[in-house]
């Protein structure tokens, strides 16, 4: 989950095309709205700025609530305190601007692995353009 409206579509976009499904939301409430109504995604990118609920207050309400603090959440931030904030939250970081083979090898990493098609021209490698 991020504020900006644009990194939210990239980070979106570069995990879509490897193949993944994406489920966005702005701010720690839309997130949790989500979460409370069933959405289990294999891992939570985590901006720490954001209006109304940041990402210190979402995971603080996530943590505390047993059916959703399993599910693992990863800080996406260009707060140069992301490192600190991320092992006091003991979670995984990625500093922005994100290198995206990073970005992918955490998605893969705690995420199912993509339905592909049997067109190998269906898929597009990021290298692509």
């Amino acid at each position: 989950m991020d504020d900006d409206a644009s990194i939210r579509e990239v980070v979106q976009a570069v995990i879509e095309v490897e193949g993944y499904p994406v489920v966005t939301a702005a701010d720690g409430a839309e997130a949790l709205d989500r979460l409370r109504g069933g959405l289990r995604p294999g891992v939570i990118l985590l901006d720490l700025r954001m209006p109304g609920m940041d990402g210190r207050a979402f995971r603080d309400l996530q943590g505390a609530e047993p059916e959703l603090a399993a599910i693992p959440v990863v800080i996406l931030s260009g707060d140069s305190d992301a490192p600190g904030v991320a092992s006091g939250l003991g979670v995984e970081w990625l500093l922005k601007p994100v290198d995206l083979d990073r970005l992918l090898s955490v998605v893969e990493r705690h995420c199912a692995p993509p339905a592909r098609s049997a067109d190998p021209s269906a898929s597009r490698s990021l290298s692509e353009g």
